[in-house]
């Protein structure tokens, strides 16, 4: 069976400079890649992932217009 969203991510709010967590909930455990637009994003200070069994979850720190 195909790994679907089990709780798909939530628009979220934040001021410039803040820092915000999306996360979302898979069906199966299932690696995933997380991107804004094409860009496929690499953990580094400011994209933080973790992933816990079905539940991934994307730290953005310094949060610019850019990350929308």
């Amino acid at each position: 069976l195909p790994v679907l969203f089990k709780e798909e991510l939530k628009n979220e709010e934040a001021q410039e400079g803040a820092s915000v967590t999306l996360s979302c909930e898979l069906t199966k455990g299932a690696p995933v890649q997380w991107k804004i637009g094409p860009k496929v994003l690499k953990a580094s200070d400011k994209y933080q992932m973790r992933q816990s069994g079905t539940t991934a979850e994307l730290a953005i720190r310094d949060l610019e217009v850019k990350d929308a």
